[in-house]
């Protein structure tokens, strides 16, 4: 799974500014995203559509308390001005890739990365021209992305959670108090299907989804969103 990358944040404090210890340690966790405490000027805060000489009108979690008017934060490099709070909402309500793009004018601080699923892109120049450009060749771009569902991604989070093998009584050897598969079955057998692990089983891969699904990983809870 993909790993939080840290806010990547520089908090720079002018005169008479406050802000609570949990997201100074947030916003001063490294350098890269200067963001600047100011005294809040009479606009409202378009994050959250409060006023930002009063406290954000951000009411989730894990943002800390803040409700000081001095809480505001100006992005150094636009000068669009927020809420703290709901800077730090913002960023966590998102990819978490450890940059941030001002919800005004767009303007990105550090590099934003998405959740594209995994594929292979190829390209190659072919001897045709196209319309209104004669003298050049082209340039095609192939992109491969596989269908369904990523089964591997699924299976290593049943591993970081314990959840492929468990402690019991062998089926095959009758011995007790040993490893054990849980109810997540693999195949063993890399070319014939003698003993019933092997291939062709056309409904492998259906069965493993749905004994995973039944260990509660599923794809909607495993895979980027958006």
């Amino acid at each position: 799974m993909t790993r939080q990358k840290p806010l990547n944040l520089v908090a720079c404090i002018e005169p008479e500014a406050s802000i609570c210890c949990s997201i100074t340690g947030i916003l001063m966790s490294a350098a890269g995203l200067p963001v600047c405490l100011t005294r809040p000027p009479k606009l409202d805060c378009t994050i959250c559509m409060e006023a930002l000489a009063g406290p954000s009108g951000y009411k989730g979690p894990g943002v800390g308390g803040i409700s000081r008017a001095e809480s505001v934060g100006r992005l150094a490099q636009c000068g669009h001005q927020y809420h703290l709070q709901c800077l730090v909402a913002m960023y966590n309500n998102g990819n978490k890739d450890g940059s941030l793009q001002c919800p005004t004018c767009k303007t990105i601080y550090g590099v934003k990365t998405g959740n594209q699923p995994p594929g292979k892109m190829e390209y190659h120049v072919i001897p045709h021209s196209l319309p209104g450009h004669p003298d050049c060749k082209t340039i095609r771009i192939i992109y491969n992305i596989p269908p369904g569902i990523q089964v591997l991604r699924l299976l290593l989070v049943a591993w970081d959670r314990r959840l492929i093998f468990s402690v019991g009584t062998s089926s095959t050897t009758g011995e007790s108090d040993t490893v054990i598969w849980n109810e997540v079955h693999h195949k063993t057998e890399f070319g014939s299907n003698l003993t019933g692990h092997g291939y062709p089983d056309l409904g492998h891969l259906d069965n493993v989804l749905e004994e995973l699904r039944a260990q509660g990983i599923t794809e909607e809870e495993c895979l980027p969103r958006d």
